[in-house]
């Protein structure tokens, strides 16, 4: 899992690849054991999950697809800046 994919750490070359970087937070999915805690204070605000957002720290690959899905809309509607804007400050539950 990427968990902090975000349009800041997608970069398109002139021949017009897509690399994906900034893998500081990045941790091994693993398969098997699925009830695996992960911290929940991960990924930009604006791109995090419902599930994080409430707390979970057994979570899957949905993160990433997430925060995709909100780059994708950005990119659809032609915004100029993130789909969801959050505060700085959010209290976690």
């Amino acid at each position: 899992m990427h968990r902090d994919l975000k349009g800041a750490n997608i970069l398109l070359s002139n021949e017009g690849q897509i690399k994906i970087i900034d893998f500081g937070l990045a941790r091994h999915l693993d398969p098997v054991d699925r009830n695996k805690q992960y911290t929940r204070e991960v990924v930009t605000l604006w791109y995090r999950s419902p599930e994080l957002l409430y707390g979970k720290t057994n979570y899957t690959l949905a993160v990433d697809i997430w925060s995709l899905g909100c780059i994708f809309a950005e990119l659809i509607l032609r915004k100029g800046h993130a789909l969801f804007h959050g505060s700085k400050t959010l209290e976690l539950i």
